[in-house]
């Protein structure tokens, strides 16, 4: 079990320039200094080899306790990667097909119903023409959306029955499961593609189908396997778990909150495969040099390597991009030049997307501006971590992948 990160390799024997590679640190380090994130940790490897870590700033501001290699991080989304890995896993040993209609294990979903027109209050809808299959969770092209996207009447629907930020107090898995397949979809199934509950969907097919609840499964089968020791559902170490910071609407400097941040603290009733896990850089740069070799790590095999292959493609049809197939509503991810996987991001056209990244890169973030991407072809990972909400409050991502781009010289 790996709890501590540190360079492990000359960054020029894997082609970077270490000095440029610390305009990382200068540039996020600006960040901390003028109170726009409390602290973050920064991860950089290639060829499985790390070459990069930097830290700055808190992970507690108000107790002055400082970022470390072992802080407790609330991933949010970036839970999503490791769900999916979940269900492949499951589809690796026969257990469905990707095209098999969810309702033959999730009943709920037998007749869903999609909005027409209408409002809030008074929906019209229709029958959908074709079942949710795996797929279409997988893919976020069920129909299926978020109550914080504001953008939808059904979006408004969500709210209403206490989906924005959260779940309903009290209510386990099977039960928002259940809920949400009474709620009618935004559009016809594989119509669209809309960020959405769809994950969360999915680790409650992954409980029916496996037998175990999710935070079992997700221990049993990944985490032990893979030395993820510090990952889950609640954290292990509240001393090393980080606070969590929204941006001042006057000021623009990170502020404590205290409503989202007691997320994590203790293991909620709802086990949200979309956004649930507390993990350290540690562990999930283990994951990452697992996806990076193909399903395997350390000897530990997962996955096969044709099935991280099909995770990692364009599932869009006819190959388009997020711009051309997406609503355009908040996602962990631009849209220009990245289409969308089995679970990941998936660059298609760097220079539609204006970036300096490979195409084929897969990729996730979380809604606390946590980040990673995973280069097959340069064979880059990177990772960053922090703890600001939302994740669109300033372009990380973008400049992350700018300055260590240009930190390799071979």
């Amino acid at each position: 079990m790996a709890t501590e990160l540190k360079v492990d390799t000359d960054p020029a024997e894997v082609g970077f320039d270490a000095r440029r590679l610390d305009r990382i640190e200068g540039h996020f380090g600006r960040y901390v200094d003028d109170g726009r994130l409390p602290g973050w940790l920064a991860v950089v490897s290639r060829r499985g080899k790390i070459a990069y870590v930097a830290r700055r700033g808190h992970r507690d501001v108000e107790a002055g306790l400082p970022v470390e290699m072992d802080t407790r991080w609330r991933i949010f989304s970036m839970t999503k990667p490791i769900t999916s890995v979940a269900v492949m896993v499951l589809y690796e040993e026969g257990a469905f097909e990707l095209t098999d209609p969810i309702a033959r294990w999730l009943p709920e979903f037998a007749e869903p119903r999609v909005f027409v027109k209408g409002s809030a209050l008074k929906p019209v809808t229709e029958p959908a023409t074709e079942p949710i299959r795996v797929w279409h969770l997988l893919t976020h092209t069920a129909g299926l959306t978020y109550g914080f996207h504001h953008a939808h009447p059904v979006d408004a629907i969500y709210r209403a029955n206490g989906f924005e930020w959260g779940t309903p107090p009290g209510a386990d898995l099977a039960e928002c499961t259940r809920r949400w397949a009474e709620l009618p979809l935004v559009f016809q199934p594989g119509a669209e593609w809309n960020y959405s509950v769809a994950t969360d969907v999915l680790g409650r097919l992954v409980e029916v189908v496996s037998g175990q609840p999710l935070d079992e499964f997700f221990a049993r089968r990944i985490f032990e396997p893979l030395g993820m020791g510090n990952t889950g559902f609640a954290t292990d170490s509240t001393d090393k778990f980080a606070a969590l910071y929204v941006p001042d609407p006057g000021t623009g400097k990170a502020v404590r909150n205290e409503a989202f941040g007691r997320s994590g603290l203790e293991k909620p009733a709802c086990l949200s495969g979309g956004g649930g896990l507390v993990s350290t850089a540690a562990d999930y740069h283990r994951f990452t040099q697992f996806l990076l070799n193909r399903g395997e790590l350390d000897g530990v095999r997962l996955l096969g390597p044709r099935t991280v292959d099909l995770m990692t493609s364009n599932h869009l049809p006819g190959g388009v991009d997020l711009e051309a197939y997406g609503r355009p509503l908040f996602a962990e991810m631009p849209f220009h030049g990245f289409g969308f996987g089995l679970g990941f991001s998936v660059l298609t056209d760097p220079v539609k997307a204006k970036t300096l990244s490979s195409e084929g890169e897969f990729a996730w973030g979380g809604a606390a501006s946590t980040a990673f991407w995973v280069d097959p072809a340069a064979e880059i990972t990177a990772l960053f971590f922090t703890q600001l909400l939302p994740s669109s409050t300033h372009p990380i991502r973008q400049y992350l992948r700018q300055l260590v781009y240009q930190a390799v010289v071979d």
